[in-house]
């Protein structure tokens, strides 16, 4: 009968034998090339293997037969020869091998709010980082391999970790389990200003109102260490727990964050505040409900809006707190989570609210189901994304904005997030553009902001504008740089009997101190109360 095979890679690497543990090779290298190959699960040349661990010995070639002759042992037996050396590839078969890392990945990169919380629980119970102790300080290759691994298992980690913490938070008996599952979010996020605060909050709600603040104390020291903004939600000293889960907000304006699901399992997170007829506000990048409250981007808008209006707002998938581990994210996908948050919030008739990249969204959903749309709202809009508009010039920028994006969107330093505040809001002023930078990095991850930016490219709605039947209002500012001027007066042109308004402003969102904010909420309110 052949042996099972267990590999646990995160903490110190561990292996066993029919549930046995197995002692390995005194040697960290080969230690290393036995988890490399694991991961790999396809055949990897002799020469990389050598160049990877063995950078300039004598006789590298020779030191890897030496490090195989001692794996061999270990993974094959009689039945099942796993480790395989075949001319100049060398192969680890894994088919039957499981592990800590392999669960994790799997879990991390399903939709994890279909996941049992036991399943997600256990793989996130394991101490430690990523092949704890495994550096080879002398090999340049694998350090940087193994720096990349450490930073995709902290991320899977904090995925789940962040998923368990919303769905305990709520349920009384499990209170506890979410505070030591907060804690751990915050050790593996340090600079997580979503991760403080949902400590924070459930220290609170526990009546530990001191740790609380000594909590608060530290989490603001750490962000003004690491020059990151800080939200407003961690500037002020901790009261007493409310006793609601509703957030409470400036000028009495409440908020309670629900959940919904969209067709293919996506968890989508959405809210209302205000009173009034509603008015659904289609999601854009970069939102996130809870950190839109504070923003100087968003918070003159909510306020606003609520004013006259029950106002719906939801993260798009990819984004703020619905799911982040999500295969599609694309413009169909965009329109169903649209619809899916309007029927999970069981309206029948409201005004559309576009916003950017939200606009095709609206005018998509608004020519399917013209039956629900009373009035269309549309600013800073665009039938037609950045890859099939711009020149190739244009193109050629996004492109590379794109590719910095991966590799410099999740850092604490934000220079990078720097560039996309100034293309977007030119005239803000520092702290505003200090906040928008930390809302960038807490809103989306690295690889989800990479693909929602190709995603936008991709949009083609021209067929359907002229298919807009709902009275509309077109706004756009006259000198954006992210969305040009023309995009917007061609989408009033082609939409039958639509209304257009020209703001006076560089910035892509009008900011509140603007002259054009007055023109901009007067415009929308008096479209919206009018007669339709």
């Amino acid at each position: 009968m052949k042996a099972r095979i267990a590999l646990d890679l995160v903490g110190p690497l561990a292996l066993r034998r029919d549930g046995q543990t197995v002692s390995l090779p005194s040697s960290r290298k080969t230690r290393a090339l036995l988890a490399y190959l694991a991961i790999a699960k396809r055949p990897v040349r002799r020469e990389h293997l050598c160049s990877l661990l063995w950078e300039v010995p004598d006789d590298p070639r020779g030191a890897l037969r030496w490090s195989l002759s001692k794996l061999r042992p270990l993974v094959d037996d009689v039945h099942r020869v796993r480790l395989i050396a075949e001319g100049e590839n060398v192969s680890l078969d894994g088919s039957d091998i499981e592990g800590d890392w392999f669960r994790l990945r799997d879990l991390a990169g399903a939709n994890v709010c279909t996941i049992k919380a036991e399943l997600l629980e256990a793989c996130v119970l394991q101490e430690g980082e990523f092949l704890e102790g495994a550096e080879i300080r002398a090999s340049e290759a694998f350090q940087a391999w193994l720096v990349a691994m450490r930073e995709d298992t902290r991320r899977w980690q904090v995925t789940i970790l962040r998923e368990l913490v919303g769905r305990f938070a709520e349920q009384d008996e499990k209170r506890a389990q979410a505070l030591s599952l907060a804690r751990r979010w915050c050790e593996l996020d340090p600079y997580d200003a979503i991760a403080r605060t949902a400590m924070i909050d459930l220290l609170r709600s526990s009546g530990r109102v001191q740790e609380a603040e000594q909590q608060r104390g530290a989490a603001v020291r750490a962000l003004e260490a690491a020059e990151i903004a800080i939200p407003n939600g961690l500037r002020g000293p901790i009261g007493p727990a409310a006793g609601t889960a509703a957030v409470a907000r400036s000028e009495e304006l409440y908020q309670q964050v629900r959940f919904c699901t969209a067709r293919d399992g996506t968890g989508l997170a959405y809210s209302s505040v205000g009173s009034g007829p509603p008015l659904v506000k289609t999601a854009n990048w970069l939102n996130h409900l809870e950190h839109d409250f504070d923003s100087p981007v968003w918070s003159h808008w909510i306020r606003n809006l609520a004013q006259y209006r029950t106002l719906f707002r939801y993260d798009e998938r990819g984004n703020g707190l619905s799911d982040w581990n999500v295969r599609d994210i694309g413009f169909e996908a965009f329109v169903d989570d649209l619809s899916s948050v309007v029927d999970a919030a069981g309206l029948e008739r409201f005004d559309l609210f576009g916003v950017s990249q939200g606009c095709s969204v609206a005018i998509a959903y608004a020519v399917r189901n013209p039956e629900r749309v009373r009035k269309l709202v549309l600013y800073g809009g665009y039938s037609l994304g950045w890859e099939l508009r711009d020149t190739p010039e244009e193109v050629a920028m996004r492109r590379a904005m794109i590719t910095l994006t991966g590799t410099g969107w999740g850092r604490n330093n934000a220079a990078f997030r720097q560039m996309f505040t100034s293309l977007f809001f030119p005239d803000m002023p520092p702290p505003a553009a200090d906040w928008f930078n930390e809302l960038q990095r807490i809103s989306a991850s690295p690889e989800n902001a990479v693909r929602l930016q190709e995603a936008f490219g991709k949009i083609d709605v021209r067929d359907l504008v002229p298919k807009v039947s709902r009275p509309t209002l077109v706004l756009h500012a006259d000198k954006d740089a992210v969305i040009p001027f023309s995009s917007g007066r061609g989408l009033a042109a082609a939409i039958p009997d639509s209304q257009f308004v020209q703001l006076d402003t560089r910035n892509h969102l009008v900011l509140e101190e603007e002259h054009a904010w007055p023109r901009a909420a007067a415009a929308i309110r008096a479209f919206l109360e009018a007669d339709a």
